[in-house]
């Protein structure tokens, strides 16, 4: 946070955030912005791996009248434009296709843009910043990602640690989550037992803290206070020794309580599960972990795209 504060003052020095999904990225581009000059500014947020690649330069730079088929009949101003005097933050920046990539870094360089089907060349001040989970050298070496794009968008680059690294960080964190959702839910939780402490300390968070977060939200909604308890959490049935093998992270849902239970909190936490294990299994290929879940290649994406972007809320 610290180096956060020093480079947040730039007003327009574009920022790569790197990290594993569910580390916070997204909250990190928000706090870049509000210690910006440009706080004033709107924060446009655009989620590239969720607009079709076809879509992705008209929803950036705007078009005119007639552009293309389909096109609104008075044209559309872009989310460059949206984000005038203020930060563009593209989550997901690696998805961007190579034509789109092209009118991004003549942007970046040049701070001027042209809307599609238009000859009026358009400049804006704003900053632009970016953040992906994937290998961007890799996506270089694939021919999927422009060179020049990667340093002029990684110009200051802040890298996201995963929850894995800062172990000390979970009880604070599960803490914070088990006050909000007690509020949200008007429950009376007010500590984690020790044993549910051991067991969030010792767990394998593919998910990051999204994943956390979400394990106490299960926990908060079906349990009855006033403490958090493996069972609360899903996790009394899981074997300690398999929470700490490494690489293994077990999906873990709560018991149907008397009260009942969230059904579709439950069903988005299996689909993120499965959605990150195919993921892993395939080296990070949308193409082949589609395959592996039975699902179309678009569904795929989609699916995925919903769960990085709207389990919003809180603190990550």
């Amino acid at each position: 946070m610290e180096f956060i504060e020093t480079v947040a003052k730039s007003p327009d020095t574009p920022i790569l955030i790197l990290g594993e999904t569910g580390t916070g990225k997204e909250l990190i581009a928000g706090a870049l912005h509000a210690r910006s000059p440009n706080f004033n500014g709107p924060l446009i947020t655009v989620n590239c791996a969720a607009i079709p690649k076809e879509l992705i330069e008209s929803e950036l730079f705007g078009y005119e009248k007639g552009a293309f088929s389909g096109a609104n009949i008075s044209g559309k101003k872009g989310l460059i434009e949206e984000a005038k005097h203020g930060t563009l933050f593209l989550d997901e920046v690696g998805d961007l296709s190579l034509d789109a990539q092209a009118k991004l870094l003549r942007f970046l360089e040049y701070g001027e843009f042209y809307r599609i089907g238009s000859t009026k060349k358009l400049k804006i001040k704003t900053r632009v910043v970016s953040a992906t989970n994937k290998d961007l050298k890799k996506l270089i070496d694939n021919g999927l990602l422009r060179k020049d794009l990667y340093f002029r968008l990684g110009v200051i680059k802040v890298q996201i640690p995963s929850l894995k690294e800062r172990r000390t960080d979970i009880i604070p964190l599960a803490k914070h989550f088990l006050y909000e959702f007690s509020k949200k839910f008007d429950k009376t939780f007010t500590s984690i037992d020790s044993e549910a402490e051991t067991a969030l300390k010792g767990y394998n968070w593919a998910g990051n803290v999204r994943e956390l977060k979400n394990l106490v939200e299960r926990g908060v909604l079906t349990g009855k206070g006033p403490e958090l308890t493996p069972r609360d959490l899903g996790i009394d049935r899981v074997n300690a020794g398999e929470i700490n093998k490494p690489g293994r992270n077990i999906p873990c849902f709560p018991a149907l309580a008397p009260a009942g239970i969230d059904l579709s909190s439950v069903q988005e936490s299996l689909e993120k599960f499965y959605i990150e294990e195919a993921l892993e299994m395939t080296g990070d290929n949308e193409t082949k972990a589609a395959k592996l879940l039975n699902i179309n290649y678009h569904t795929f994406r989609y699916r995925r795209s919903q769960i990085t972007t709207t389990r919003g809320g809180g603190l990550f």
